[in-house]
């Protein structure tokens, strides 16, 4: 299949509150505005580019938490990677049922992508020294290489994604949204992610969630579907 060649607008639609499309609702458009507004005067997405700022300020939008914006952590060109894997039609793969539903809407009204939780290849019980999420990773991206994977709880199910993907066992992911929650394991998977070569979008710290994972992934479906060439 070939995907569509996204093109970038001259301006940014999420910088306008009034951008006409059927995937915002107008109080999402104005909270869009309001968080731009408050971020403004400490510069606080200088340095971003159009794509990076959409990710960011949905990310705000989804937490609440305007201070979450420093922490977010993007490798070059990731998100343009992301988008276009998405326009083409990648499987996104979750390891919550949490996260999936949060991305199973904006997916279906954009591109159709399935979106699954890796727990469908879970076992019953979590193997020995190991989680069931874990274990149902490396199923997962047996059959779906090339997805986009999000993590948003189980630091478990990140560390078996890099070992996979180091020793050659499975491809790399189109783009890993990788935002465990927490305190076990957390920390130190989110340093080897950065120290790999995926592609990725990260939040630092103890902070993430099935939220967060699925609001950075509806900004990269929202901002390739806006991109479309005209049909």
């Amino acid at each position: 299949m070939t995907a569509p060649v996204l093109s970038e607008p001259a301006t940014n639609p999420l910088a306008a509150a009034d951008c006409p499309n059927s995937l915002d609702h107008p109080i999402f458009s104005e909270s869009i505005r309001l968080i731009r507004a408050a971020l403004e005067p400490e510069a606080a997405l200088q340095g971003l580019s159009p794509i990076q700022q959409d990710v960011v300020l949905r990310l705000v939008h989804s937490s609440g938490d305007l201070s979450l914006v420093p922490a977010v952590r993007f490798s070059p060109g990731a998100c343009e990677q992301g988008a276009q894997a998405l326009a083409s039609g990648a499987v996104i793969l979750t390891d919550t049922a949490m996260a999936a539903a949060a991305v199973q809407p904006m997916a279906r009204r954009c591109f159709g992508n399935a979106v699954r939780s890796v727990l469908d290849w879970a076992p019953e019980r979590a193997p020995q020294d190991s989680t069931r999420t874990a274990a149902g990773m490396a199923q997962a991206l047996v059959e779906h290489p090339g997805a986009l994977v999000l993590i948003g709880s189980a630091p478990t199910a990140l560390e078996v994604l890099l070992e996979l993907v180091h020793t050659g066992a499975t491809a790399a992911p189109a783009l890993v949204i990788g935002m465990p929650v927490g305190f076990v394991g957390v920390a130190e998977s989110k340093r080897h992610l950065a120290e790999s070569s995926l592609p990725q979008i990260r939040l630092e710290g103890s902070r993430g969630g099935a939220g967060l994972v699925g609001a950075a992934a509806n900004a990269l479906l929202r901002w390739a579907w806006l991109r479309q060439p005209p049909t």
